[in-house]
């Protein structure tokens, strides 16, 4: 949870407070896509799409405007770390497809 809330933080302080005031079209669709994918971590809906979503987002931010790509690393980081975690016990996708176990063996008799 504390991962996925990290992520949409940073997703919508870039999303409503960019480093600079211009850019164009390209960068507000960019930080638009950004609230997007935000948004859906946020309930939980679709969460490992919403992660790749941030992840394709940052990367053609970083790729594409000139600065300080580093942040913008953290960022791909964070939605490649939601995108393996999943959705949280408190999500939308938890609630529609049930929880995720990820589990081993099985207790049970050893065979010879």
């Amino acid at each position: 949870m504390i991962l996925r809330l990290g992520a949409i933080l940073a997703l919508l302080h870039d999303a409503f407070l960019p480093s600079t005031s211009s850019g164009g079209l390209m960068a507000a669709v960019l930080r638009g896509i950004g609230a997007v994918a935000a948004a859906l971590l946020l309930v939980g809906f679709a969460t490992p799409v919403a992660a790749a979503l941030m992840v394709a987002d940052e990367l053609l931010i970083a790729l594409l405007q000139p600065g300080d790509v580093w942040a913008h690393v953290l960022l791909i980081a964070l939605g490649i770390g939601v995108a393996l975690v999943g959705p949280g016990a408190w999500s939308v996708d938890a609630r529609l497809f049930g929880r995720r176990v990820i589990g081993g063996r099985t207790r049970g008799p050893t065979s010879p």
